[in-house]
């Protein structure tokens, strides 16, 4: 793990730690079109305005640091292979994670001072589908996470968050997705 996030998790000084909220709906007060998005067949991808419009994911980024949240999360909710399929992205998912961490991990170190440091989780989303209702299997969920994280991991990510989960079988199958990962690495997040 981060020894840095954790030295200031456990900080008797600072025993609060502010994250960041809503990505998506900050992406979408900014007004973006079809163009931003790269086109109609991305638009409403907010994980591709990486690729198409990284200012606007850094905008919101900034905001959040300039306010004061310690953690800053990636615009890797929904960029898992399955949810990107849903815009024939489904190869991006590796790349996608990669790059919205390391585009992350670029502004909290801009921001990041030793009195103040500042710290990136890795979003992983539950994605579309349901195991517990059939719509994908488990292994096939696993899998997809798995990847998802690693791209994270690649791009520098402090801790990860597996957030807004409604199946536990999503829960189970991102976290093992992520220890997947750590056991491919020989580490944990540092």
């Amino acid at each position: 793990m981060n020894s840095a996030f954790l030295a200031r998790l456990h900080s008797p000084d600072r025993p609060v730690i502010v994250f960041d909220g809503a990505m998506g709906t900050n992406l979408q007060v900014q007004n973006l079109t079809a163009e931003d998005f790269g086109g109609a067949d991305y638009e409403g991808c907010n994980e591709y305005l990486i690729y198409s419009k990284p200012e606007a994911v850094e905008k919101v980024h900034r905001d959040f640091l300039a306010a004061g949240a310690d953690v800053i999360e990636t615009d890797t909710f929904g960029s898992s292979s399955f949810v990107l399929a849903e815009y024939n992205l489904a190869d991006q998912a590796y790349a996608l994670s990669k790059a919205a961490a390391e585009l992350a991990k670029r502004v909290a170190n801009e921001f990041s001072t030793p009195e103040k440091p500042r710290f990136v989780a890795g979003s992983i989303g539950p994605g579309t589908k349901l195991p517990t209702l059939g719509n994908i299997t488990y292994d096939t969920l696993k899998a997809a996470f798995s990847e998802q994280a690693e791209g994270l991991y690649d791009g520098g990510v402090d801790l990860f968050l597996v957030e807004t989960c409604q199946d536990v079988l999503q829960i189970k199958a991102a976290l093992n997705g992520i220890e997947e990962v750590f056991k491919k690495k020989g580490d944990r997040v540092r």
